[in-house]
């Protein structure tokens, strides 16, 4: 884990705060009819507009400035033609870098009315990212945050995602450690004051494998549940503090 000055500190709180505008920003277009390219451009200008680029763009071959992922899609769905209609949920995932580090953060967004189902699993998969935030303490582990997502997400009939989690953040847009949604307490990585963390639980309505799809000249994988069952994810980047958490990404 990579420990930030004070200085530091401050330009994160700073890419941080334009990545939660840039998040919600996009939001505000969310609607049927829409598609996940003119949410891609969205992002993209607004996060010019502000003095940024976007992290996504180019990072592995990735062709594009958000990740938008529908209904079933996991994580790291590519923008591109596809049109949102009523009862979609979207995850929509924004990262900006801004004077030489990055800020991360995601949630999933209704696109008109929705299914008490669709309520649900989103619901449960933004407390379980809260959870997971309320686990941190200064010199915990990432087991303390993993077990607490997992004990949730669980206990609420619903599957969070193992194979893929939170990260460090910083200079680099993916640092260590690893962040999971699962886990034992006093496991794993440390948790030192002056880290960066992402915490972002993918939950989903079943047990059912994970399929990997590939994306054309990049070494980035996109990701969709295997019964096409939904999946929702709420992403926020945290500064640990010998106080406790201090969530940078908050809106």
């Amino acid at each position: 884990m990579t420990v930030k000055t004070k200085e530091e500190i401050k330009q994160m709180e700073r890419v941080c705060k334009l990545a939660a505008q840039t998040l919600y920003h996009t939001a505000k277009f969310v609607r049927p009819g829409i598609t996940t390219d003119e949410l891609d451009k969205i992002t993209h200008d607004f996060t010019l507009s502000n003095g940024a680029v976007p992290s996504p763009l180019g990072y592995h071959g990735y062709p594009k400035s958000v990740c938008t992922s529908v209904n079933h899609v996991i994580c790291h769905g590519v923008p591109g033609p596809e049109v949102l209609k009523e009862g979609d949920i979207i995850n929509i995932d924004v990262t900006c870098f801004l004077d030489g580090f990055h800020g991360d953060t995601s949630a999933t967004f209704f696109v008109g009315e929705v299914s008490e189902r669709a309520k649900r699993v989103t619901e449960v998969a933004r407390r379980a990212m809260e959870k997971g935030i309320e686990a941190i303490t200064p010199f915990g582990t990432t087991g303390d945050i993993g077990f607490a997502i997992g004990k949730y997400v669980t206990k609420s009939g619903f599957y969070a995602v193992e194979e893929i989690g939170g990260h460090g953040i910083g200079r680099q847009f993916h640092e260590d450690p690893f962040v999971p949604s699962f886990g034992k307490k006093g496991r794993g990585d440390r948790l030192l004051p002056g880290g960066t963390i992402t915490v972002e639980p993918m939950v989903n309505e079943t047990a059912a494998t994970l399929v990997e799809h590939a994306i054309p000249g990049s070494s980035v994988k996109w990701y969709t549940t295997s019964d096409k069952t939904l999946s929702a994810q709420f992403e926020h980047t945290v500064l640990i503090t010998e106080a406790g958490p201090e969530i940078l990404t908050g809106y």
